[in-house]
C-alpha cells in the first residue's frame, strides 16, 4: 500500500510487479520493434542510449492506465490530467550515466509526475536509475542543489514488472551499464489538463504519436 504522507514526503513511489508478468514478453517484443536510430528521431537522441517509438501500442498503452500507477499520479498531480508522452529508453553497455537533476514543473510545483516502467531487472550492474528523495520540495531557503552531490542519492533496483512514479521535479539520474545486461524501460509523463495547450505546441518535436485526448480524474482511482 503507498502511503499518501510518504509520498508527498519521499515524492515518489516503486510499485513493485505492477505490470503482470505475463505482459512482459509482448512489451518487450514492442520495445525492440519499435527500436529506431537518431537520425530518424525529429530531435536527435542521447548518445549511449537505445531509444524506442511505442507510444500508440495498445500494451504500453495498458501499461500506462494501470489503476495502481494513475492513482499514484494523480494523488501528486491533485488534478485532472492526461497522458503526455510515453518513449522507450534503454542504456547500452558503457552508456546511460546521467547527472542528478529535476525534469521541473511547467507552471506550479507538481503539474507532471513522471513513471518509469521497467520490462528488465534493474540494478546497480546495468544503470538502474537513482534517485533523491524528499528533493522536490526543498526547504525555504535551501541552497541550490549541487547535481554532484551524491551523498543522498539512492540507486534502485529491483525486478522486471515494477513502476517508479515520482513528481517531475524529484533529483533522478540514470547510471552507467557497467555489465551491458539489458534495461529495457519506458519513460512516461503525466501533465495537468492546465498543460495541454502547451503540450500540443510541441508534440512533433516529442514524436508523440498516440491519441493525447483522455482525461483522467484523480478521484476515480484509490491509493492502494
Amino acid at each position: 500500500m503507498t502511503d499518501r504522507m510518504q509520498l508527498h514526503r519521499d515524492g515518489y513511489a516503486l510499485l513493485r510487479r505492477a505490470i503482470p508478468t505475463e505482459w512482459l514478453g509482448d512489451l518487450r517484443a514492442v520495445f525492440d520493434t519499435g527500436v529506431k536510430p537518431s537520425e530518424q528521431w525529429p530531435v536527435p537522441r542521447g548518445v549511449g542510449w537505445r531509444y524506442s517509438m511505442l507510444d500508440d501500442d495498445s500494451a504500453v498503452q495498458a501499461v500506462c492506465c494501470l489503476p495502481a500507477v494513475l492513482a499514484v499520479v494523480g494523488e501528486l498531480i491533485g488534478e485532472r490530467f492526461f497522458l503526455s508522452q510515453v518513449e522507450g529508453r534503454e542504456p547500452l553497455a558503457g552508456g546511460g550515466h546521467q547527472v542528478l537533476h529535476r525534469d521541473l514543473s511547467a507552471q506550479r510545483p507538481g503539474d507532471i509526475a513522471i513513471a518509469l516502467a521497467f520490462f528488465d531487472d534493474y540494478g546497480p550492474g546495468n544503470g538502474a536509475t537513482r534517485i533523491v528523495p524528499g528533493s522536490h520540495r526543498p526547504e525555504p531557503g535551501a541552497p541550490p542543489f549541487d547535481s554532484n552531490d551524491e551523498s543522498r542519492s539512492v540507486q534502485l533496483s529491483g525486478s522486471a514488472g515494477d513502476i517508479l512514479v515520482f513528481d517531475v521535479d524529484l533529483v533522478h539520474a540514470g547510471s552507467l551499464n557497467l555489465i551491458g545486461a539489458r534495461r529495457r524501460s519506458i519513460l512516461i509523463s503525466y501533465f495537468s489538463e492546465l498543460l495541454y495547450a502547451s503540450h500540443l505546441e510541441t508534440v512533433g518535436l516529442r514524436n508523440v504519436q498516440m491519441d493525447t485526448s483522455g482525461r483522467f480524474e484523480p478521484a476515480d482511482f484509490v491509493l492502494r
